[in-house]
């Protein structure tokens, strides 16, 4: 029953009749709440920062808390028609709208009455859902539309991507393991993309309000702090360096730097030991790599060696003795990985095949098939070819003093030919076992004035040292490498006396 019925049931008379008991009781409440402290039996409180009116049980009118809002409700009236009945239009006063509590939000854009959902005005239209970032990594086989498909987007997305400003071409060369954070909407559309170029440099996409994709790259610069480490040989060299806390880089760094001196295949021995000031990398606080060794100890049968990295302001780096003499020799140790010395140099031997005595002028490295060989010093290749018993070889030529020969290779490698120069270091060829062999390895000679010299022994001359316009520079910053070395040492020979 609405508030209209209620009116008609309880008083009769007509219209006119109940329009004037209701301009009476509108009196009355207009009364109270201008005149609060009058003695009508009205008791007025105050609520939520609105004027309460406590009123006597009527029927059709609330009967608790009712202000004269919710009377002109009741009655189907508004509250501003009341006024004017009560006061007189000229009479009435423009009233500040009362302070009430906000309502929570209605889940529908209907309110229910007794006699059914009333409507309460227009629906406000939902806030659009945000476009979220989502990341996709880069599966085995996955190419840029492989990626793109699983995100939901289409290949006019891969076109426009891979066709935007230069840098965005990056995106055509990923690997397993990439991780590319894409930002789309809910209805599919792409507005942003980034891409971890390297560890130092991000690649962002970006649409902009002319609809089209702008690229730009980030570049952060990676912070550097020093680590320490030391480890005792009981094994191997790799062992000692995992449980050091070094990785696989780091060790074989580490080898090459005293590989000159040392032969980490035969010369190690037990309890021989090391220390390492290395470099960590960092991003954002988060690890992202080890960085350079920046000095060494290597203490190989009671003999130290100490080693110091040292940079030029060319950005040329190489390492050091404390005293300036480099670390590299003119000549590699050992020119090829190797499971074990399968026959030493000797004048003396009984060749394995003919059973005669015949000197092995060279040493005998045993290695898988396919393992590279590698040039052991700068020099020039002055033979390339099938020698003989000697199968595939090359012999190279190092300034007026040296030759190295290099036999029963399994093939050589490609882009080099007689006369051509070569780095130390680069690859020439690969284990085999041509020629007179009874398994494969790598044969060795190493000549001095056309005598052959026993490889593992002979004295190799040095590189050049530091060049003395560097030499000041050199002293001064790596006399605070030197001092953690000595305190390490300290450290580490403190403890092994305990």
């Amino acid at each position: 029953m609405n508030a209209t019925s209620r009116a008609r049931r309880f008083f009769p008379g007509g219209k006119a009749g109940r329009n004037a008991l209701l301009l009476a009781g509108v009196g009355l409440i207009a009364g109270a709440l201008l005149w609060p402290n009058s003695d009508a039996t009205l008791d007025s409180t105050r609520t939520s920062g609105a004027r309460q009116l406590a009123l006597p049980a009527a029927p059709g009118v609330p009967t608790s808390d009712a202000t004269l809002g919710d009377v002109a409700i009741s009655a189907g009236l508004d509250a501003d028609a009341l006024r004017q009945a009560a006061l007189g239009a000229d009479e009435a006063p423009t009233l500040a709208p009362r302070q009430v509590p906000q309502p929570e939000p209605a889940p529908s854009p209907q309110a229910a009455t007794d006699d059914g959902p009333v409507a309460t005005g227009p629906a406000q239209p939902a806030t659009e859902p945000a476009a979220e970032w989502k990341v996709e990594t880069v599966r085995s086989g996955d190419n840029l539309a492989a990626v793109f498909k699983r995100a939901g987007l289409t290949p006019r997305d891969v076109h426009e991507v891979v066709n935007a400003d230069q840098p965005a071409n990056q995106l055509t060369r990923i690997f397993p393991g990439d991780e590319i954070y894409l930002q789309v909407t809910p209805d599919g559309e792409l507005l942003g993309l980034r891409y971890a170029m390297d560890e130092t440099r991000t690649l962002h996409l970006e649409r902009g309000g002319d609809g089209g994709l702008s690229t730009r790259i980030e570049t952060i610069t990676l912070e550097r702090r020093v680590a320490e480490a030391e480890g005792r040989i009981e094994s191997s060299l790799y062992n000692a360096g995992l449980e050091a806390g070094l990785d696989d880089r780091l060790i074989m760094e580490l080898a090459g730097i005293f590989g000159w001196d040392i032969d980490f295949a035969l010369d190690l021995r037990r309890n021989d030991n090391f220390v390492v000031v290395y470099e960590e990398l960092y991003r954002d606080g988060r690890k992202v790599r080890n960085g350079n060794i920046l000095a060494a100890e290597f203490v190989n049968r009671g003999e130290r060696f100490r080693a110091l990295r040292y940079e030029t302001a060319e950005g040329e780096s190489n390492y050091y003795t404390p005293d300036g003499r480099s670390m590299r020799k003119a000549f590699l140790r050992t020119p090829t990985d190797f499971t074990r010395v399968s026959s030493e140099f000797n004048p003396n031997r009984v060749h394995p095949v003919y059973g005669t005595k015949r000197p092995h002028r060279g040493t005998d490295y045993a290695a898988p098939p396919g393992t590279p060989i590698k040039a052991a010093g700068d020099g020039k290749i002055i033979e390339r070819g099938r020698k003989g018993g000697y199968g595939n070889t090359v012999v190279l030529k190092h300034g007026t003093r040296y030759t190295t020969l290099y036999a029963h290779m399994r093939g050589f490698a490609r882009g080099h030919s007689v006369g051509d120069r070569v780095k130390q270091g680069e690859i020439i060829g690969y284990v085999g076992s041509t020629g007179l062999s009874t398994g494969p390895h790598l044969h060795y000679e190493f000549r001095v004035d056309g005598v052959h010299r026993n490889p593992r022994t002979v004295d190799l001359p040095e590189a050049e040292p530091i060049a003395e316009r560097y030499r000041a520079d050199f002293d001064q910053s790596t006399e605070g490498l030197i001092a953690q070395l000595d305190s390490l040492t300290r450290t580490r020979v403190a403890r092994a006396g305990e």
